[in-house]
């Protein structure tokens, strides 16, 4: 029989952290983050990392794995969780795996697998290369380049994800087929595990506006300092890392390019695009339950024991 394992995911600031440690405590659970940057040391608050003292004592794996500037994909991310996964299993605990990635949580749920490409490919190189030459122009000129040979992947890739652009175009350029098609095949493959698959979801309104909040209590924390910090230790835009939402705005400030004012509008404006993003990919994918929170009293607990019955009443899929 397949293992088991919880996904509760949505949104970037619907909720799910508190939900999740609530879980695993009375699960016997452990978690493991599903999220592309509180995977890197010293950088806690534009990533609105957990901190230890919220813990619980509930053991959370992939947070404070990596150097910022170690590189990070679904790949590396992957190998990572599966490695979690067995430990977790070994110790008869139930993995609860918690974030807004949802193409990591893909990639680990069907097995996704990845066309190996060398890091240094000639066709990567190239379009490197062309960025620099473009600047500013870059994520237009890029994004526009993918929309010709994949107009799924340029809906879903943000222009100014250039890496993710980059490497959309070489999968194309060395094996002749979009990349969408091919992630398309993997979504159709079986599960490897038996799981129950949440989103937290919520009123748009409230959403962005639970956004605008976080973003503000960054500030208020010193999202600037932390970026100014890993500045001075070397951490620049073409790293994975300082690529992130809250970093890569903050850094554009701290280079002159805009005011801290613009820098905030930027970061509050890009992140409510990323949360209507994420909503749309698990719209996608197989297997999902909807938990609505409409902000009524009491909406954690009615949630929290809407998970609890489909774990007692033993409601897995497996698709």
């Amino acid at each position: 029989m397949k293992q088991p394992l919880i996904i509760l995911t949505g949104p970037t600031a619907a909720g799910k952290t508190a939900l999740s440690i609530r879980l695993a405590k009375a699960l016997n659970g452990e978690i493991v983050s599903a999220d592309s940057m509180q995977v890197y040391r010293h950088m806690d608050i534009g990533s609105a990392k957990i901190r230890p003292s919220e813990m619980e004592g509930v053991p959370h794996h992939l947070i404070d794995v990596l150097e910022p500037w170690e590189d990070f994909n679904v790949a590396v991310f992957q190998r990572m969780a599966r490695e979690a996964l067995a430990g977790i299993y070994a110790r008869g605990h139930l993995p609860i795996i918690t974030g807004g990635t949802g193409f990591y949580i893909q990639a680990l749920l069907y097995g996704v697998e990845f066309e190996e490409t060398p890091e240094d490919s000639p066709v990567r190189r190239e379009l490197a290369a062309l960025a620099e030459k473009e600047g500013e122009r870059a994520p237009e000129v890029l994004h526009a380049m993918l929309r010709w040979v994949d107009p799924e992947s340029a809906d879903a890739i943000h222009p100014n994800n250039i890496k993710r652009v980059i490497r959309a175009i070489e999968y194309f350029r060395l094996t002749g087929t979009p990349i969408s098609r091919h992630n398309q095949a993997m979504r159709r493959k079986e599960a490897d595990y038996r799981f129950l698959y949440y989103v937290l979801t919520m009123d748009r309104s409230r959403l962005y506006e639970r956004i605008d909040r976080r973003v503000d209590l960054m500030m208020e924390e010193g999202l600037v300092k932390e970026v100014a910090r890993l500045k001075e230790m070397g951490c620049h835009r073409g790293q994975t890392s300082m690529q992130g939402l809250g970093y890569k705005e903050i850094l554009d400030y701290l280079d002159g390019t805009c005011s801290l004012e613009e820098a905030v509008y930027v970061l509050k404006r890009d992140t409510r695009h990323f949360a209507k993003r994420q909503l749309t990919w698990f719209k996608r994918e197989r297997g999902v339950r909807w938990l609505y929170l409409d902000g009524e009293p009491g909406e954690q607990d009615r949630v929290f024991s809407r998970i609890i019955e489909d774990w007692r009443n033993n409601t897995w899929n497996s698709i």
